[in-house]
C-alpha cells in the first residue's frame, strides 16, 4: 500500500500528517465516538462530495451530534487539502469524533468540541476495464452491531474480517446472516443474474453506500432490471456475476466466492457495460463544480 500524502487537516489548519496530534483522552481514541468517511477525488475533484457530506450528517445525527461544517464548507476545506497535496487522483479520509474530556466517562458529557481530522493517500490501483481477471471474495457470518448504517469508526469485526480474508489471499469478506447477503466488509456487494440486479435493502445492518447508489443508477440506465429486497445466499452462491463496489474501488468484478468460480468465473459482460458508463460519467463530471452533479 503506498504511502499517505504528507498534509493534513486537523480541526482549522493544514499540518504535517507525521505531526498530527489529538489527546489521548479523545473520544475517539478511547471509546471510538466518532464516525467517518471516505471521499475519492479525481483530477483534483472530490466525486460525490454532496452524497458524502450528506451521510456524515446522518451519521453524525445517529450518534447525537449537530453537523460540523456545511457541504460548502467542507468543499472548500477539501480543495485546501486537495491542493496542499499535490491536486490529481487521491482520496481523502475525514473523521470526527465527540471530542476531548479530562478523564473518562462512557456518558457524553456536555460542551464538547468536535475533533476534525482528514489526511489524502492515493487511490488503490485500478485494474483496467477491459483487462482484469477480477477479484475474489470469502463469506463470513455477521458479527457486527446492529447499526452499521453508522458509518462509526468501531470497526474491529470489520479489520479482522477483511485480515482473515487476505490471509488466504482473498481481498474481501462478505457477511451473511440468517441467510442473506448484507455487504462487504468495506464494500457494498452487488449480484446479477441474468439480466437483473439484486441489491440487498439497506437497513441497520447495511452502510448506504454513495458508490453503490451510482452504480445501481448507471446498471438501470444500461437496460438491467432493479431489485432491492433482501437477497438469498443461494442467489449470491448462484450469480452469474458479482461486483464490489466502494469509494475508492466504485466497480470490481469478484469472480471467485470461497474459492468457487462466479459465473464462468471471468469478467461478465454486464460489469464491463456499466464500468464503460461509470469511466464516462466520471469524465462528464471532471469540470464541474465539486457540488454539482449530473442527473
Amino acid at each position: 500500500m503506498a504511502d499517505p500524502h504528507p498534509i493534513a487537516w486537523l480541526n482549522d489548519a493544514l499540518v504535517p500528517l507525521k505531526e498530527a496530534r489529538i489527546s489521548p483522552l479523545d473520544r475517539g481514541f478511547l471509546y471510538a465516538d466518532s464516525v467517518y468517511e471516505v471521499v475519492p477525488v479525481y483530477e483534483g475533484r472530490p466525486f460525490l462530495l454532496v452524497e458524502h457530506c450528506s451521510r456524515l450528517d446522518r451519521s453524525l445525527a445517529a450518534i447525537g451530534m449537530e453537523p460540523v461544517h456545511t457541504a460548502s464548507e467542507w468543499a472548500a476545506i477539501l480543495a485546501i487539502l486537495i491542493a496542499a497535496n499535490g491536486s490529481g487522483d487521491m482520496y481523502i479520509y475525514l473523521q470526527v469524533s465527540r471530542g476531548a474530556q479530562y478523564g473518562r466517562n462512557h456518558a457524553v458529557p456536555d460542551g464538547l468540541e468536535p475533533t476534525i481530522f482528514a489526511f489524502a493517500a492515493p487511490l488503490p490501483e485500478e485494474y483496467p476495464a477491459q483487462d482484469t481477471p477480477g477479484i475474489s471474495a470469502i463469506t463470513q457470518p455477521e458479527w457486527r452491531w446492529g447499526r452499521c448504517d453508522i458509518k462509526s469508526t468501531s470497526l474491529l469485526p470489520n479489520v479482522l474480517s477483511k485480515t482473515q480474508a487476505a490471509a488466504v489471499g482473498a481481498t474481501e469478506a462478505i457477511f451473511l446472516a440468517d441467510g442473506f447477503l448484507h455487504e462487504g466488509s468495506s464494500s457494498a456487494i452487488l449480484v446479477i443474474k441474468g439480466d437483473t440486479l439484486y441489491a440487498p435493502e439497506e437497513t441497520n445492518a447495511i452502510l448506504p453506500s454513495t458508490s453503490r447508489a451510482l452504480v445501481v443508477k448507471l446498471a438501470a440506465a444500461a437496460g438491467l432490471s432493479v431489485v432491492v429486497a433482501p437477497v438469498p445466499v443461494e442467489l449470491l452462491r448462484s450469480a452469474d456475476e458479482i461486483w464490489m463496489s466502494s469509494a475508492t474501488r466504485p466497480l470490481m468484478p469478484i469472480t471467485r466466492l470461497d474459492g468457487l468460480r462466479v459465473g464462468s468465473g471471468t469478467v461478465g459482460a454486464h460489469w464491463l457495460q456499466v464500468r464503460q458508463r461509470f469511466d464516462q460519467y466520471r469524465r462528464d463530471i471532471a469540470s464541474l463544480p465539486a457540488l454539482a452533479g449530473r442527473n
